[in-house]
């Protein structure tokens, strides 16, 4: 059987130094994906934005800049609040969002309680899956 680990929060999309919209979001983490996060972006449109990323990543980024490319996270203060800034890039453009840190840390928690760091691959059966595989066949033939 397997866990999903969701929380809805409002993320603020950053349009400049002074300007932000509130976004809604969903943070989800299903073990039987294991390594990844999924954020789901609710921005006006007919259709939410998805974005999946490494739930490694999102841990680092609580604590110190991290990610290059197409997902970059870090930690910082606006307005004296911890906050995590996520950066997105794609080929339909960016997005600078900021998330409270104390909601996402608190749900990445959940996360790690669900699947602890390091029992990721357990998750997947990638070992008894292989062992059926090379197992001898019942009827002696291997």
């Amino acid at each position: 059987m397997h866990t999903v680990v969701e929380r809805e929060l409002e993320l603020k999309l950053v349009l400049s130094p002074e300007r932000s919209i509130p976004v809604p979001a969903r943070l989800t983490y299903r073990t039987d994906d294991p390594f990844a996060v999924h954020f789901t972006f609710h921005i006006g449109s007919q259709h939410p934005v998805h974005w999946t990323f490494a739930r490694e990543l999102l841990i680092e980024g609580v604590f110190r800049p991290c990610g290059h490319g197409d997902v970059r996270i870090w930690p910082t203060k606006v307005d004296r609040r911890s906050v995590i800034l996520i950066a997105l890039s794609s080929p339909d453009g960016d997005a600078l969002l900021e998330a409270p840190a104390a909601q996402v840390s608190a749900w990445l928690e959940r996360t790690l309680r669900a699947v602890p760091p390091g029992s990721e691959e357990e998750q997947l059966g990638i070992d008894d899956a292989l062992a059926e595989l090379l197992a001898p066949s019942q009827d002696g033939e291997a």
